[in-house]
């Protein structure tokens, strides 16, 4: 097996038959996911970081791998120092980087599949500024020298019946094609695996968490669909259920398909067009006009029938998270139980369901100091036990076919003995973030209002003790699709980062999340799902939202100190924990049923 000392070695020496200087590796698909299938890993394969979100650049004398702030440990983990710098996003720029240590006149290479044309066009600056030049190659140089590189997923795609969908893919199709006809657009690129996946009714198995299929589409004025995916993903069903009105072509010819808008005006999204797409379109004489992806807005606002799917898979997952919170009661107080344990006991009472078709992403399952990585996943190497007298944190979410879950709870593990009790610092940063989760679950709001202007709600009580935390308080969520949807998300604003802005609207489902971590000790984080939903607010001077809460679980009461609660937020606790009884003990028996009883017990 090659080290990644001998990988780099054969990435530098194809470069060079390439007549490049440099070459760029992001974590990245043909069409941005944020979860890419193993043949599009190529920054693992090189560099040997499993991280989510990152990139490389490779010169002939120097390399560095660029990060953001949750990886900052992971990286020197798993990426030897020898080989690759390391640098921190957004506080270090590749395209920066790459100007200041390339020769003048060099040749970096990138591939244009990979990459938005924002990206390349503010990296050719920087590189040309510099002397340089930006280069996209014709095929993957890593592809070249990836020996053993795992083909794309063969998985078939099957259909998301409209029972569950609660639209036809025509009728969505209906919706596009009227936007296109008010933007005098001929067509849309649907380049986003979920938003093809929505758009037409489908799913796939081909990315781990997210049920998507491996696509493109082209959506027309007049209603119709091209949908480019291989041939042998497809099955009569599929066929069938797209009907005449979407041609279906081999995936390879999408490239060259695009070369048919020659003199027509395309919608291209540049958060998920990558240049390829683009540079194909303006080659072939097509006015590319960047818009965002007609799905987009549509599939964030679920529909009634979505709504309800969301509240069944709930109850379901809740029920499965109950069952799970009753064991990990009984087993690890004796200290026998690890991280990697609970995962798994985790996921099979997810799995005894008979209904789950997935997790929804990499179960976070952090004990004692792990439990301070908000985005820690445990591993062979990293596993810790489950330490009686300390706090536990997992974050967890399952794939079903009638709606997709996320959910973290924070509890204390007690000992057998009972002599061991939470301190008073973990108390009151546990209380705090329940504060700062009833406020932002209990907030009415008018339209127009966005996450940004919400988030203090949930960080408030935290800040009046001089702490904070570095992550987001909420993302949107799909159905049955990707566990991190957008546009929506709640978060401070920071010059426009996306989603902040984004109004929340009716429809809309988000993550409530907000969370503490002190490093090399303890983390907590409490998330439940919302729903953005109307509030009837009496004698109110203009509309309101609010949420509905969806996710129904007991919260450690353990945990709490009474006194800072106070009652407005013994009152909610109380209102949750009488709904989670009413919702999920039909759905249990025994022992879980009786834990549930003690933990939905008033305060």
């Amino acid at each position: 097996m090659q080290t990644h000392e001998a990988r780099l070695d054969a990435l530098r020496k194809e470069l060079a038959r390439r007549k490049l200087d440099g070459f760029v590796i992001p974590i990245a698909d043909e069409h941005l996911s944020e979860y890419v299938g193993a043949y599009a890993q190529r920054l693992a394969w090189l560099t040997g970081f499993a991280g989510s979100a990152g990139a490389a650049a490779v010169l002939a004398d120097k390399a560095a791998i660029f990060v953001d702030g949750r990886y900052t440990i992971q990286v020197r983990d798993q990426v030897d120092e020898r080989l690759f710098d390391y640098r921190s996003i957004p506080q270090d720029d590749i395209g920066a980087w790459l100007a200041k240590n390339a020769a003048a006149g060099a040749r970096i290479g990138y591939d244009p599949w990979l990459h938005t044309a924002g990206w390349v066009h503010a990296a050719s600056k920087r590189i040309a500024a510099a002397g340089g030049e930006l280069v996209p190659v014709d095929g993957n140089p890593i592809d070249a020298v990836w020996e053993d590189q795992p083909a794309p997923s063969p998985a078939v795609a099957f259909v998301q019946d409209d029972a569950l969908a609660g639209r036809s893919s025509a009728e969505k199709r209906a919706d596009v094609a009227e936007w296109l006809k008010d933007k005098e657009f001929d067509a849309a690129v649907i380049s986003a695996l979920d938003s093809v996946a929505w758009l037409l009714n489908i799913r796939g198995a081909d990315v781990d968490r997210t049920p998507v299929a491996l696509a493109f589409a082209i959506a027309r004025a007049d209603g119709t669909a091209d949908l480019f995916i291989a041939p042998e993903k497809t099955t009569p069903e599929l066929l069938q259920h797209l009907g005449n009105a979407v041609r279906v072509r081999p995936r390879g010819e999408f490239e060259a398909a695009l070369a048919e808008f020659s003199g027509k005006t395309v919608a291209v999204d540049p958060a998920f067009g990558v240049a390829a797409i683009i540079q194909a379109l303006s080659a072939a004489g097509a006015n590319v006009v960047a818009e965002r992806d007609p799905t987009i807005l549509p599939k964030a606002r679920k529909n009634p029938v979505e709504q309800q799917g969301q509240r069944d898979a709930q109850a379901r997952d809740g029920a499965a998270v109950v069952k799970f919170l009753h064991w990990l009661s009984v087993a690890a107080p004796h200290g026998s139980e690890s991280e990697l344990s609970a995962a798994a006991r985790l996921q099979a009472f997810r799995e005894e369901t008979g209904l789950l078709v997935d997790l929804s992403f990499d179960t976070i399952s952090a004990a004692g100091p792990h439990a301070a990585i908000p985005h820690y996943r445990v591993d062979e190497a990293s596993n810790l036990r489950i330490d009686p007298g300390s706090i536990y944190l997992v974050d967890s979410g399952g794939q079903y076919r009638d709606g997709t879950t996320d959910i973290t709870r924070t509890v204390w593990i007690g000992s057998a003995d009972g002599t061991h009790a939470p301190s008073i610092e973990q108390k009151d940063r546990f209380t705090r973030v329940l504060l700062g989760h009833i406020a932002l679950a209990r907030q009415s709001f008018p339209p127009g209002t966005s996450g940004a202007q919400l988030d203090v709600l949930a960080r408030q009580y935290l800040w009046q003790a001089g702490v904070d935390y570095a992550h987001g308080t909420g993302h949107g969520v799909g159905a049955f699709l990707a566990v991190h949807e957008g546009p929506q998300r709640i978060a401070k604003s920071r010059g426009g980062q996306a989603g902040t802005d984004q109004e929340l609207l009716s429809g809309m489902i988000l993550s409530n999340e907000p969370g503490y971590y002190k490093a090399g000790e303890y983390g907590i984080r409490i998330e439940n799902l919302v729903l953005v939903e109307p509030r009837g607010i009496g004698g109110a001077e203009h509309a309101a939202l609010g949420f509905e809460t969806l996710t129904f679980v007991p919260i450690d009461t353990t945990l709490i100190d009474r006194d800072l609660l106070g009652a407005e937020g013994a009152a909610w606790l109380n209102a949750y924990h009488a709904d989670v009884r009413q919702l999920l003990a039909p759905l249990l028996e025994g022992e879980a049923l009786a834990w549930l009883e003690t933990a939905c017990a008033a305060i």
